[in-house]
């Protein structure tokens, strides 16, 4: 039985194997991911079909307006001849107007900052990713760059506002200030009155010594480099007219030329519009090449124009500047040897007034019954007040200038565009993350105050739009200041925006603190960590790890959200695109603007997006 069954096995057993084939066509490749995603159904063939018609409509439509645009046009109604003489005219314009970006473009970037000083938000920008480079990529960069992290805030306030060398070393001496005196005081007390100590020495080192520090560094400095300063100031206000009028004849001169090459260029347009028309023969071809070329010279003859109206501008600028340090310097001598007097004026004044109207300032009610005299008397002692004040003010003025040792300073309103946003944005994002960190914690914590009011700030900031919030900044803040306190409107913003982006940033981590299993809380409990310790080693890197989606998002959202800064007179891109928008050049364009703005926040904001899902994927966040 069993040879029968050995034998008629045998017939079934393969004594060589089949060679391989190829699979077919239709499951390899290009065709069946086409059948699969495009072609899997009747409906999805439809759909796809439609899909495909729709995208040939709008890039049949899009391709020539977007690479089809005139770069070289001082206008836009110089763009409109261009694109006439071209056959792409008519109502609706058929190619994009790029000259505006062309001419505008670092208008759009850098706001109103002096041309001349280009360079520090440049700079700020490339160490600002240098700074960054050990936080964000700490597996590849040596840990040592982190003292430059820490050294970059100071740095960067440096190079965009500018001012001496020692203010921002001496903004951060307070940091060290208050950390020795955290330490003092943690050594003989507890904790919480240690870091306490640590504020209070700051703030006071901030408020007094370093205002002491640098109005003696400003007055020493000064006092040495009066005389030379003056005689500098005098020599260039005697020079000035001469070096005026020089770039003003250059300035001339350039806007004669080009005139005259308008006006071959209008004659090129005349000829064209003639041979389109029929009215008259020509090679259209030839004229349009022609066209071209005198397009290509009117620019550069327009950017060297622009640079001769930058030299006559600063020229005058550079007159005013040295007329007013000369009359200043000048002025200085008689001002200091003024004060001692209007301060025993101001004394005797005070001391002839009644109890009753002491400490009353201006536009204050005074007490019912007050005489003539005593109004006339208050009067008199607010004024001498007013000068005693105005006096120290320009005095203390003119040191500083005698003193500056670095960068020119550079007023707040003159810093706009991408280079607005990028510093509101960066701001914003570094500062709420430990902001938010704390406010998640504090919602958790068990303490009574402390947990409620972090639910009262989270759900007031999260309650109310950010457009709101500004406004307060910008207007409504002031009121709850001492008067006269001057506060940057800039900072105003940054400290809102990072106020409101903590809140939403706070929610996004107590979402992944409560997504944690109570059994990381007792592992921690059972290390015997205190609070501190097992939020920072342990439950703190789980949450965030939890939480990177949702906090990019934030980052993403509150960087686009800078763009509200417009509506409070701040000219961030979209407030620039307004003014150039206002001019008579460009008066009646749009999409080019904006859509060079989209593309500048898209690239911005596409590289967050990329980081995230990197480090996602780094720190393996699915738990994959």
């Amino acid at each position: 039985m069993s040879d029968i069954h050995s034998e008629s096995s045998i017939a079934f057993v393969r004594t060589e194997m089949l060679e391989a084939k190829d699979p077919p066509s239709s499951q390899i490749g290009v065709v069946k991911w086409v059948r699969e995603n495009l072609f899997s159904s009747w409906l999805n063939s439809i759909l796809t079909i439609l899909s495909i018609v729709f995208i040939y409509v709008v890039l049949k439509a899009l391709i020539p307006w977007v690479f089809g645009g005139v770069w070289d046009a001082g206008s836009l109604g110089e763009c409109r001849s261009v694109l006439n003489a071209f056959g792409q005219g008519g109502h609706g314009h058929g190619a994009a107007c790029w000259a505006v970006i062309e001419d505008r473009w670092l208008q759009l970037l850098f706001g109103f900052y002096p041309p001349a000083e280009y360079w520090r938000p440049i700079t700020f920008v490339v160490l600002m990713f240098v700074a960054l480079l050990p936080i964000l990529y700490s597996d590849y960069v040596s840990s040592k760059l982190m003292i430059f992290t820490a050294i970059f805030p100071f740095l960067a306030v440096w190079l965009i506002w500018g001012g001496s060398f020692w203010v921002p070393i001496m903004t951060a001496f307070g940091f060290i200030v208050g950390y020795v005196a955290f330490q003092v005081v943690s050594r003989v007390s507890f904790g919480g009155l240690g870091v306490a100590a640590g504020v209070l020495a700051s703030v006071l080192w901030w408020l007094v010594a370093q205002g002491m520090i640098d109005d003696a560094l400003n007055r020493t400095i000064g006092a040495a480099r009066y005389d030379e300063a003056l005689a500098t100031a005098q020599a260039e206000l005697a020079a000035a007219p001469e070096l005026i009028e020089q770039a003003e004849a250059r300035r001339d001169a350039i806007a004669d030329d080009i005139s005259v090459a308008v006006e071959g260029r209008d004659e090129v347009l005349e000829q064209i519009a003639l041979i389109r028309s029929g009215e008259s023969q020509g090679d259209l071809d030839v004229l349009q090449d022609q066209l071209l070329a005198m397009q290509d010279q009117l620019s550069a003859m327009r950017d060297t124009f622009t640079i001769a109206v930058r030299a006559a501008t600063s020229a005058g600028a550079a007159q005013s500047d040295a007329r007013q340090s000369a009359s200043a310097l000048a002025a200085l001598p008689d001002q200091e040897a003024e004060l001692p007097e209007l301060r025993a004026a101001r004394d005797e004044a005070l001391a002839a007034l009644p109890n009753a109207l002491r400490g009353i300032g201006t536009g204050e009610d005074l007490p019912e019954g007050t005489s003539d005299e005593d109004e006339d008397a208050l009067s008199a002692y607010l004024s001498l007040e007013a000068d005693i004040v105005n006096t120290e003010l320009a005095v203390d003025t003119t040191y500083r200038r005698l003193a500056l040792t670095g960068l020119e300073p550079v007023e707040s309103r003159n810093i706009g565009g991408f280079l607005l946003a990028i510093i509101i944005g960066m701001a914003g994002i570094i500062l709420s993350l430990p902001l938010g960190i704390l406010l998640a914690l504090g919602r958790q914590s068990d303490l009574f105050i402390i947990n409620k009011s972090s639910v009262a700030f989270i759900e007031v900031m999260r309650g109310v739009p950010l457009i709101v919030w500004l406004v307060t900044a910008s207007l409504l803040l002031n009121y709850f200041l001492p008067p006269g306190t001057s506060f940057d409107l800039t900072l105003r913003v940054i400290i809102m925006v990072t106020l409101f982006s903590s809140a939403y940033i706070a929610e996004v981590i107590r979402g992944g603190l409560a997504a944690l299993p109570t059994g990381q809380y007792e592992g921690a409990d059972s290390l015997g960590l205190n609070y501190w310790q097992s939020m920072r080693l342990i439950i703190l890197p789980q949450a965030l790890k939890i939480s990177i989606p949702g906090i990019v998002s934030s980052f993403i959202g509150l960087f686009k959200d800078t763009t509200l800064v417009a509506f409070i007179g701040l000219l961030d891109p979209i407030g620039l695109s307004n003014a150039i928008r206002a001019s008579s050049e460009w008066n009646g364009i749009y999409w080019e603007l904006f859509i060079f703005i989209g593309a500048c926040f898209w690239i911005f904001c596409f590289s967050m997006s990329r980081y995230s899902q990197w480090l996602e994927r780094k720190l393996h966040t699915g738990h994959r």
